[in-house]
Order: structure tokens, then C-alpha cells, then sequence
């Protein structure tokens, strides 16, 4: 039976209006804090009224990072965790060089108003000026931090490790809070100042809070999942099946990940980001993996009636952006997964287009050709090494895309698949004049 193309509503304007909304929230409060910091006063050294300014922009740019990772569902559904995080590192940045300025100009500064030198200074306002010492602490921590997150850094980290080590950027945000409390100028100087920023730091504090600590808990203890089966598909990848109470009413849709912790002894611990690999029906979550590392290669020997904790859904990789009345979705190896969820869920005519090394490695075959015989669907699988050439030049080139979906610039497009993968098909995408917005991508990779 072949679906009829409907199409579907307009949603680009969800994700506009989120960016926008962001953007423009970050705006106001820079007016804000420019506001607050001119009505303070002048400062009686340049150099201090400098330091100053930027150790408020310092405080605005950690609170926002803040709010970036909260997990908000209305934001991640919009924007995606991907798009957010890497916000959240571009902050980062800018948190760092004003920190840095902040710290700089009010030392220089004070040193110029009482003739001492600079390490001089430092030490004596350490030792006199109450909240310093503190924000000394939080910018050593936010450096150790920035460290661990620099990318030739995060390869070889453990995911568990450097998350762990990202635990301490709360301790700077306390930290850095107590010092402003105890000698900003901006916030002692009225009563607005003060519900200002008690107001910032709170929402941001909170937006966390209820993103990453209480939603989850709560989705747990009411939906109480766990594993009912673990199949093999191949001799390499595994689907691990759950169930649970109320199921119909978690909010995942096809295409999204959950972070998923499974409760055994000698897994505790490890939360690893897995897609769905099958539309949330309302009596099963499955999830598809390959072996890639100590998390993904032990679901094998998962017990059945394993409790799990689930964090999520994550992701704007839905058809909630479909703008067209059709759709190619592109997947790479383990990529598969969502693009097989995806296929579930997606309106109008759907071409797949699966890369694989070699026919062996095309996991979920037979469930992706018989999803696509009930629907109309067609699907293609295109195996070889990295660097294979067919006729029209590169498997995933511009030409080759062209003659597989002519029509490639009038559908949505879903992309997902290793980074290498992923970069190449977004070059031919542009080759053919596929518009921006209708093209979608998630990136899989280990440092996920």
C-alpha cells in the first residue's frame, strides 16, 4: 500500500522563534547589566570601572551557559542538544576571556591606585578582601574544566570522567555568586541590583535543577523501566527492549535519544546516549547498538528485568521540522537507528538511502524493507569502503545523489551517520542547491 504525500504543517517557526527567543533573552540582559552597571556609578580608576564591567559580563555569560545545558525539554525539542551544546562551549569562551579580564584590570587596577605591583596586589586582596580567595578557587576551576573540554582533551577522556570533572563548574558557579554577593559593586549598590541578579542566578540554578535532576527522577519513578528482552541482530550489534508503566505518556518521538543508565552492579554508573531505533509505540522503548566501547559492548549480557534510568528524550531530530510534503533520509552505520525510527513516523514519500561497508554491516535491513513495502517507501543500500566510487563518482557525492533522488531539493532531508559521513553529505546536499532549512543532521560519534 503506497502513502499518500500529505503535507505536513509548517513547523520551521518553532525552531525560529526558539533561537530567537534565546537570543533575545541574552540581549535584554545585556542591556540589563550595562544598565545596572552605569547606574552604579563611576568607577575613580579606569582600569577597575573595566575589570568591573567585565566581571559582570563574566557573571551574565556563566549563568546563560547555565541555562544552555538545563535540558529543557521546550528548548532541546526545538534546537537540539547538539546545536545547544555547542552554544554552551562558544559561551564558554566568552566566559573565560571576561573572567580572565575581569581578573586582570581589577588587579592592575588596584595595584595602580595603591603602588604595589600586580602579584603583590593579588596576594593582598586574597588575603583581605572577602570573596576573593573564593573567585580565585572558581577561576582555577573553570580553567580545569575548559581544559578537560578542549577537544584533544575530550577524545581521550572517558565519557564518565569528563563528566565528572564538569561536576565542579556548580562549585564555581557558588563560588563565583558568594564573591559577587560580597564585593560587586553592581550588585551592593540597590535594591534592583540586587533582585537582578538574585533573580538571574536563581533561574539559571533552577532552570538546571528541574532539567537535569527533578524531571528525570520523576519520569523514572512513574514510568519504572526495564528490560524485557536483549536480541541480537548481528554478531556485533544488539536491540535491547523495555517496558514499563504509562509508557503512551512519555513525550519521546521517533528519531530522539535518551541518556540510559542500566542498574546493575558494574553499570550503575555509566549513562551512555542511545536513539531509538523504533517509534515509541506506547508498550516498548527499543534501542539498537553497536559495540564500539565498554558501555554499548555490554548490553549483550544485559538480565532480563534489569531496572533502567532513563534521562530524555533529547533531540530536534524529528519530523516536527518537516517542512515538505517528502523526504530522504540519509543513514551511516549505526546511524541507522533513528533513520529506522524515523521511517515509522515520516508524512509523504520516503527514499533511504543506507551506507554501509559492506552488505554484512546493513543491521535492520529486513525491518527497513518491510516498513518501506507498507508504506512506499524505497531504500538503497550503498556498501564499500569509505573511499568506494561508483559510476557518478563518490557513493554519497553530489552526482550520485542526483541520480538516485532527482528530486532531492523539493524533500526534507534526515542525515545521520558518523561525522566524516555526515560533513560529506552536507557538501553534496549544497552541490544541489538543497535549501538549508530542509536539511537535518545528527552527528554519532563516540565523544557523544
Amino acid at each position: 500500500m503506497t502513502q499518500t504525500a500529505t503535507p505536513p504543517r509548517q513547523v520551521i517557526r518553532p525552531r525560529i522563534a526558539a533561537r530567537a527567543g534565546l537570543f533575545t533573552f541574552l540581549g535584554v540582559n545585556v542591556v540589563a547589566v550595562t544598565a545596572l552597571f552605569f547606574a552604579a556609578g563611576p568607577s575613580d580608576n579606569v582600569l577597575l570601572g573595566i575589570g568591573r564591567f567585565a566581571g559582570l559580563y563574566g557573571a551574565l555569560f556563566m549563568a546563560f551557559q547555565l541555562l544552555l545545558v538545563a535540558r529543557l525539554p521546550w528548548l532541546d525539542r526545538r534546537l537540539g542538544m547538539d546545536r545547544l551544546t555547542t552554544w554552551h562551549r562558544w559561551t564558554g569562551f566568552g566566559l573565560l576571556w571576561t573572567l580572565l579580564a575581569h581578573a586582570v584590570f581589577i588587579v592592575f587596577g588596584y595595584g595602580q591606585v595603591e603602588g604595589a605591583a600586580p602579584l603583590d596586589e593579588l596576594v593582598q586582596l586574597a588575603n583581605t578582601t572577602e570573596g576573593v580567595l573564593r573567585a580565585i578557587v572558581a577561576f582555577v576551576l573553570i580553567l580545569v574544566v575548559g581544559g578537560a573540554s578542549a577537544r584533544f582533551a575530550r577524545r581521550r577522556l572517558a565519557y564518565e570522567t569528563w563528566h565528572f570533572i564538569h561536576l565542579y563548574t556548580y562549585a564555581a558557579v557558588v563560588l563565583a555568586f558568594t564573591h559577587q554577593i560580597g564585593v560587586g559593586q553592581s550588585f551592593t549598590s540597590s535594591p534592583l541590583a540586587r533582585a537582578y541578579w538574585w533573580a538571574m542566578w536563581g533561574g539559571a540554578l533552577g532552570a538546571v535543577l528541574a532539567g537535569r535532576v527533578v524531571l528525570p527522577l520523576w519520569r523514572n519513578l512513574r514510568h519504572q523501566l526495564k528490560v524485557v528482552a536483549v536480541v541480537p541482530e548481528s554478531r556485533d550489534v544488539v536491540s535491547v527492549y523495555m517496558s514499563g508503566r504509562h509508557l503512551d505518556r512519555i513525550p519521546a518521538r521517533a528519531g530522539q535519544f535518551f541518556l540510559w543508565r542500566f542498574m546493575t552492579r558494574d553499570r550503575w554508573w555509566q549513562a551512555n546516549p542511545f536513539s531509538l531505533s523504533a517509534a515509541p509505540d506506547g508498550r516498548f522503548l527499543r534501542l539498537t547498538a553497536k559495540a564500539l566501547g565498554d558501555g554499548s559492548s555490554s548490553l549483550r549480557s544485559l538480565p532480563v528485568g534489569t531496572r533502567v534510568f532513563a534521562e530524555g528524550p533529547y533531540g530536534a531530530f524529528t519530523t516536527i521540522h518537516q517542512q515538505r510534503p517528502n523526504a530522504l533520509l540519509v543513514a551511516g552505520g549505526v546511524g541507522i537507528t533513528p533513520i529506522r525510527a524515523l521511517l515509522e513516523d515520516i508524512a509523504g514519500h520516503v527514499v533511504v538511502l543506507y551506507r554501509v561497508g559492506s552488505d554484512r554491516d546493513a543491521v535492520l535491513l529486513p525491518e527497513l524493507h518491510r516498513l518501506a513495502k507498507a508504506r512506499g517507501a524505497a531504500v538503497h543500500v550503498l556498501s564499500g569502503p569509505s573511499n568506494a566510487r561508483g559510476g557518478l563518482g563518490p557513493l554519497l557525492g553530489a552526482e550520485n545523489l542526483a541520480a538516485l533522488v532527482p528530486d532531492a531539493a523539493d524533500r526534507d532531508v534526515f542525515v545521520c551517520g558518523p561525522p566524516g559521513m555526515t560533513t560529506a553529505v552536507l557538501r553534496s546536499l549544497r552541490e544541489l542547491r538543497v535549501p538549508a532549512s530542509q536539511v537535518h543532521a545528527e552527528r554519532f560519534s563516540l565523544a557523544a
